[in-house]
């Protein structure tokens, strides 16, 4: 949870893609900027010079041992979308040289195998797991967090009716922005014309934005699953930020 009140002034989503990783930062004044870097690395140097937080759609604390909790809460509240939150590998499966020493390891781990999805993600979360070790100033400033949850909590606790990857899907997603963004269509047109579709889909975009429009929410608004959050062997919070500004109180 955030320790103080200060209106964040900009802010940055991070989202994978073909291309290596495209952040979008946007600012409470209605200026933008995007980019796609090859590296984390990349990102954390320019830092968009921005006072808010780097949300970026990969795991970052990881158990040892099991499952984590901010994984099994986003899937019940997502519901039929829950399937677009994958169970994070423990850390030593990041090691492994192929698909089936993966499995093997997280198996002894946590009693569990990875997805092919999952270890199609391993070189990008260890990439993210290495760099915030030796950067320890990076932590608690890049933090997890998911663009379904994000769109989630932006409608209000409702998952998204459509798949992301379907005309109607991102039309849907699309709409949920611009009611907190105004110009989150000119950023789509923008990255749409300035990159290839080899590099950046459609939905990479979607993803970034959300991430990054939950970014300039209130920081008193942004929370977590779950709502204190367990740390991993390196410290690092096992965790899924979105804001809870447009959620109704039970």
């Amino acid at each position: 949870m955030p320790t103080n009140n200060c209106i964040h002034g900009s802010a940055v989503g991070v989202d994978g893609c073909r291309g290596g990783w495209f952040a979008v930062e946007i600012k409470r004044d209605g200026t933008w900027t995007i980019g796609i870097f090859a590296d984390i690395r990349d990102i954390w140097r320019r830092q968009f010079q921005i006072s808010g937080p780097i949300l970026i759609d990969i795991p970052i604390g990881l158990s040892d041992n099991g499952s984590r909790a901010c994984d099994l809460m986003a899937r019940k509240v997502l519901k039929k979308r829950a399937s677009s939150v994958f169970p994070a590998p423990c850390r030593k499966a990041l090691r492994a040289e192929s698909y089936r020493e993966a499995c093997d390891i997280n198996h002894r781990q946590t009693a569990k195998k990875l997805s092919v999805q999952t270890w199609n993600l391993s070189a990008r979360i260890r990439e993210v797991d290495d760099f915030l070790a030796v950067v320890p100033r990076a932590r608690g400033h890049i933090r997890e967090s998911h663009p379904e949850i994000c769109l989630w909590a932006l409608a209000g606790a409702r998952p998204m009716n459509f798949n992301k990857k379907t005309p109607e899907g991102l039309r849907e997603r699309k709409r949920i922005l611009k009611k907190h963004f105004r110009q989150c269509e000119d950023i789509v047109k923008s990255a749409e014309t300035s990159f290839k579709r080899k590099d950046l889909a459609k939905d990479d975009i979607i993803d970034a934005l959300a991430l990054a429009v939950t970014g300039l929410s209130p920081p008193e608004t942004l929370v977590s699953f779950p709502p204190s959050p367990p740390r991993d062997s390196k410290q690092l919070c096992m965790e899924i930020v979105y804001t809870d500004q447009f959620i109704r109180p039970k």
